[in-house]
């Protein structure tokens, strides 16, 4: 069937020679007149990335009854056109034709033109990114499709040229084609749209036979080290993406097997990521990737989701390992996030720009002469051996490559080997350092900022709830734990709509049902908010949410989640995500709050459930499991041995408790924990756990009842007792 359809395609298609690939980030702000001389349909959307398109000449309509309507009542094709907010290729297509009165005539006479921002409705990019890459072999954004009035799709593309060039073609000629098509042999895409919905469609089941077991975990790792950068880190040549969940992965396979290679393979990525430009090393937090493969010159867009990542990969190499570095990193990050991208509501934004005054990176580089003048000449020469800085410049455009007479400030060296070249200690070292960034952090924010996306987005909210309750128990820092409640508390105040979970809110506007990562994301957050406030609400809520998504998402035919709820109409194909991009699929994350819920809880339907998922895994992955790192770590933690932990207390003060100090300095991440001081707190906890009212304290002391896999071993009042038993 792919064949044929492949065949047909390339008849029908193949004089459409598009550019693919296309990542990433902003090249333009809003504009900055309040005079338009074009206003379309999207003016009364509330994504910015929408709004942004508002003015265009483009009759531009948001995914929408109306827009379908009206191309089957003007007879004409859709011209879908798919991005998100800070998408560099996004902008400059929008800037080169989606602004051009020339170019937007030719499209309103031949389509009616669809917006869609990617980040609030995930559910349609998955469906036409497969569309993508059935017909291209790539994706990317800006993705744009072209289909009928019922979606089915029949041309799809990336970033496209104003004009044809070098054996491009261009959009003004796409249009003006597939507009002669739709005319004189409309029959003949139809049945290329057919085809392209058949073949999607027809997507052979996953349903493995199999269960998974070590040797995936094993084939996983040896693939990674293939891949491995050994000079600057990372899993492949440029572009490089940070890839966490990879991160993660190798911390735990070290654990399980003691394979020094893997543990060594996370820590240089971690430090090289680091100290390259692709970290912000003036305010903190990472850029979205590095352009090259050194982690030098990033995309400057910052998104959520990559500091809620980064911080669960920083914050899991240091309970590894202990080193300081790590824990410095995190709280960098979380630092940056409380400080640009924390609502007052408590809700978390979703990303900020690459651009500022119409130019890639201005805000976040230095030229010579600025550093020289706003340092002292002691500073300025610590700025000239810590970071790779040049009188020239060292960021050169990524189009044209010409220095741009800017700097990317990126560390020569580690923190450690700096600290020795400038003969200081390493705590002098950090003192110098954030002496100079404090001064230069006051001068870069009387600059233009750039642009913010200020919507609040469930899934990714729940990814930082978890990355903050996490940080909050291994670093003992109380109001990252607060934050992580106070977005709880905002998602359970205001995403929430006649007792639904809903995916977006932005400006007290909420819209758009909750999809399968929104669930399984937030779960994540709970579960990791219960084990480090151990408030037995947030376990119930976990529990409550898995029975919505299985009862809604579960697809027993596959045995697999599907993205959408059983109620979903707006595509012809409900997608279930199985490999892991820039964040954990649906599938993934689902298979890790399963195992987690079935261990907390005794409860064997999640053991079920994880039972039939791994098997589907064992299919999808065969041959290639680092296509889903996260899926493994779940997957470490089902082949077990696994701990669960009872903590009894009399005190109830969990901060006191020197069973939980142990634990937190005891690296076991197969473990779960529950915990009760009192009887008010044990009773709340039973209606979720049963199981714990047979527990309690002995001699009247707190008491630890540690259990391997459900067998258990006897209780203790010595914590170094417990931390034994882990041990065995």
């Amino acid at each position: 069937m792919k064949n044929k359809l492949i065949k047909t395609a390339t008849v029908w298609l193949l004089f459409l020679f598009i550019f693919q690939g296309c990542q990433a980030q902003n090249k333009k702000g809003n504009k900055l007149n309040n005079e338009f001389k074009y206003t379309n349909h999207l003016i009364t959307e509330q994504s910015p990335y929408l709004l942004q398109h508002a003015h265009n000449p483009v009759e531009w309509y948001p995914w929408s009854k109306e827009a379908f309507e009206t191309a089957r009542k003007e007879d004409k094709p859709i011209f879908l056109s798919i991005g998100y907010y800070t998408c560099h290729w996004c902008h400059v297509m929008e800037h080169e034709s989606f602004e051009d009165p020339e170019v937007a005539r030719v499209m309103n006479n031949t389509f009616v033109c669809i917006k869609v921002d990617r980040e609030e409705r995930p559910d349609l990019d998955n469906v036409y990114m497969k569309v993508s890459r059935l017909l291209t072999g790539s994706g990317g954004w800006p993705l744009t499709i072209i289909m009928t009035p019922d979606k089915k799709p029949f041309f799809a593309g990336t970033y496209i040229l104003k004009h044809s060039m070098h054996n491009r073609i261009g959009l003004v000629e796409l249009t003006e084609k597939v507009g002669e098509l739709w005319k004189t042999d409309r029959a003949q895409l139809l049945k290329s749209a057919n085809q392209i919905t058949e073949a999607l469609l027809e997507t052979p089941s996953g349903k493995g036979e199999k269960l998974p077991g070590v040797k995936m975990l094993d084939e996983a790792y040896k693939t990674l080290r293939t891949r491995y950068d050994y000079r600057y880190g990372g899993f492949s040549d440029a572009p490089k993406f940070p890839s966490p969940h990879n991160l993660i992965f190798l911390l735990r396979y070290w654990h399980r097997t003691g394979n020094e290679t893997a543990l060594a393979m996370a820590e240089k990525t971690l430090q090289e990521m680091y100290r390259g430009g692709m970290y912000d090393h003036i305010g903190f937090g990472f850029h979205r990737y590095s352009t090259d493969s050194k982690w030098f010159v990033p995309h400057f867009e910052k998104m959520l989701y990559d500091q809620a990542m980064l911080i669960l990969a920083y914050t899991e190499a240091y309970d590894a390992t202990k080193k300081l570095q790590y824990k410095i990193i995190a709280e960098e990050i979380i630092s940056y996030v409380q400080r640009d991208m924390t609502s007052p509501l408590g809700g978390f934004y979703s990303a900020e720009d690459a651009d500022s005054e119409g130019e890639e990176g201005k805000f976040y580089t230095w030229t010579w002469n600025e550093l020289q003048t706003s340092l002292t000449p002691e500073e300025f020469n610590f700025v000239k051996e810590v970071f790779n800085i040049s009188e020239t410049g060292n960021f050169r455009h990524e189009v044209s490559m010409e220095s741009s007479g800017s700097n990317v400030l990126a560390m020569n060296a580690v923190p450690q080997v700096l600290a020795e070249r400038l003969q200081m200690s390493l705590p002098e070292f950090y003192k110098q350092l954030n002496s100079v960034r404090s001064k230069l952090f006051k001068i870069r924010e009387n600059r233009v900022h750039p642009n913010k996306d200020d919507k609040i987005l469930t899934d990714w909210n729940g990814l930082m709830i978890a990355a903050l309750a996490k940080a909050g128990r291994s670093f003992g820092k109380h109001e990252f734990t607060d934050a992580a409640e106070k977005s709880a508390e905002f998602i359970y105040q205001k995403m929430f709509r006649d007792n639904r979970l809903m995916h977006r809110f932005r400006g007290n506007h909420l819209a758009i049902n909750a999809n399968s990562d929104d669930y399984s994301y937030l779960i994540f957050g709970l579960i990791n908010l219960y084990e480090t406030t151990f408030k037995p609400e947030y376990l119930s809520k976990a529990v409550k949410l898995q029975k919505v998504l299985t009862e809604n998402f579960w697809d027993e035919k596959e045995n697999a989640f599907y993205f959408t709820s059983l109620d979903n109409s707006d595509t012809f194909l409900r997608t279930k995500e199985f490999y892991d991009g820039a964040l954990p699929s649906s599938n993934s994350m689902i298979f890790t709050d399963l195992q987690l819920l079935n261990k907390l809880t005794a409860d064997n339907k999640y053991e079920d459930f994880s039972f039939k998922l791994a098997k589907t895994y064992s299919a999808y992955l065969e041959g290639s499991p680092t296509a889903a790192t996260f899926f493994l770590t779940g997957l470490d933690f089902y082949l077990g041995p696994t701990s669960e932990i009872v903590i009894a207390d009399v005190n109830n003060d969990k901060n006191k408790n020197e069973f939980l100090s142990k634990l937190s300095e005891y690296y076991a991440p197969r473990k779960v924990i529950l915990y009760f001081g009192d009887e008010n707190q044990k009773r709340a906890l039973e209606k979720v756990v049963p199981f714990i009212s047979a527990y309690d304290v002995i001699r009247n002391q707190p008491t630890a009842f540690v259990c391997k896999n459900f067998n258990c071993n006897l209780p203790t009042n010595n914590p170094d007792t417990m931390i034994k038993e882990l041990k065995k």
